[in-house]
């Protein structure tokens, strides 16, 4: 009788995430279908005519070599064949089909996670949330893929880090930046456990894909040629300059629209030192880090992406999908406190929206609608990544050398019961 009435009531408390989650991703498939129509551009045009060429090319047997727009790793040529394993349908079709997939395996991950000891469905409702306010972006570009081979392997970390370092190394071949889930990882056993794995998974995914086809990596002349983009933090001063008799312009180059003309370059290589800078803190971090609880692997990643993107040069609408599926993952431990610059990054999604696709042309004119959504959205991310790095530092480098000073008295530490139910190493 117990065990029947805990299952109802657990089925019952799936039905409402289940449900919204389904209306919201019915819209979505809405939209990137055009039977209802976002204003701005047409946000399919990537998968229906870059990324269905792209497929062209790869199945003739290699890579795009003369087309400089293809700027990712030699393994996100898995993303763009993907599609026909599905040969009854068209190709932008079958693509939206198995980006909806995979946003349900991520959903189901938070899920599963949620009910577990010191865990929280928080995860869920924020992923549930997040997807739907960046809009029909995030089914038409192949971030959702890389976001849920990034949420599964931070969902891993407890209980293998092996398999943490497997994904993070075949998902920084696939796009890079899941490189940085391994920033977090505990000292000692965990550490040595899960980067050699990383490097295997990355060495054997490499490897594969230059025996594979010619010009694996030729995506590394593309993207170091690229500009300031538009979106990034580094374009707002030209957004401003423009209304003070700045002679450059917003074209399309290398595939985004960026800003060409004076003093672009040194913004752009100031872009880069800022990004080293960060990097450079978050190395000073993990040497000074304490303590590292059940949250801290996810946490830490969280940071280190929010520190790559808001500091890159380029800083597209679907990387924000990076950052929801972050943000769920530690909001899925009760342990995190990372919940003030998740709600950041959740009110900045939602802004993203509204400055691509809706009002990007205004963004592209640099007038008074375009700059104030931008800046919002870049404000809100500059306070994220701030506030994040501060809760970072003081939870596990701060706090644990004050309470081993003696300077906080010991009941100011969480008790040992949540520790344990949270899992904290």
């Amino acid at each position: 009788m117990t065990t029947g009435a805990v299952g109802n009531g657990s089925r019952t408390g799936l039905r409402l995430p289940l449900g919204l989650w389904g209306l919201s991703r019915a819209l979505l498939l809405l939209c990137v279908f055009k039977i209802v129509v976002i204003p701005g551009p047409d946000i399919t045009f990537d998968v229906s005519n870059i990324y269905q060429g792209w497929y062209e090319v790869l199945r003739t047997g290699t890579y795009p070599l003369d087309d400089v727009t293809w700027q990712y790793p030699p393994a996100a040529a898995f993303a763009i064949l993907a599609p026909g394993l599905l040969p009854f349908l068209g190709y932008a079709s079958a693509f939206f089909l198995l980006a909806f997939l995979c946003d349900a395996l991520v959903f189901g991950l938070l899920l599963y996670t949620g009910r577990r000891a010191g865990r929280s469905s928080r995860g869920a409702w924020f992923w549930l949330a997040g997807v739907p306010l960046l809009g029909p972006t995030a089914y038409a570009r192949y971030d959702v893929m890389v976001t849920a081979v990034a949420v599964a392997a931070l969902l891993a970390a407890g209980r293998s880090p092996r398999v943490l370092g497997a994904l993070a190394g075949f998902g920084a071949v696939l796009k890079v930046w899941p490189v940085l889930l391994l920033a977090g990882t505990p000292k000692g056993r965990a550490t040595f456990r899960s980067w050699p794995a990383a490097v295997g998974a990355a060495a054997a995914a490499l490897g594969f894909c230059l025996l594979w086809m010619p010009g694996a990596l030729a995506f590394l002349g593309f993207q170091r040629d690229r500009g300031t983009e538009v979106e990034s933090l580094g374009a707002m001063v030209f957004h401003v300059l423009r209304h003070v008799g700045w002679e450059g312009e917003a074209k399309m180059n290398y595939g985004s629209i960026e800003f060409l003309g004076p003093y672009v370059s040194t913004v752009s290589t100031a872009a880069l030192v800022l990004t080293i800078a960060a990097f450079g803190w978050l190395l000073v971090w993990r040497v000074k880090a304490r303590h590292f609880a059940s949250s801290t692997v996810a946490d830490a990643a969280f940071v280190a992406v929010l520190l790559f993107t808001t500091t890159s040069r380029v800083l597209s609408p679907q990387y924000m999908l990076w950052l929801v599926g972050l943000a769920a993952v530690c909001l899925a431990h009760r342990s995190s406190r990372m919940r003030k610059p998740a709600h950041l990054v959740l009110w900045a999604t939602a802004v993203t929206q509204f400055e691509f696709p809706v009002w990007f042309s205004h963004v592209t004119r640099s007038d008074p609608l375009g700059i104030a959504v931008l800046f919002t959205r870049n404000g809100l991310l500059i306070a994220a990544t701030l506030i994040a790095c501060r809760i970072l530092w003081r939870h596990t480098v701060t706090e644990p050398r004050l309470a081993a000073t003696g300077k906080i008295p010991a009941q100011a530490t969480r008790p040992d019961r949540e520790k344990a139910l949270s899992g904290s190493f």
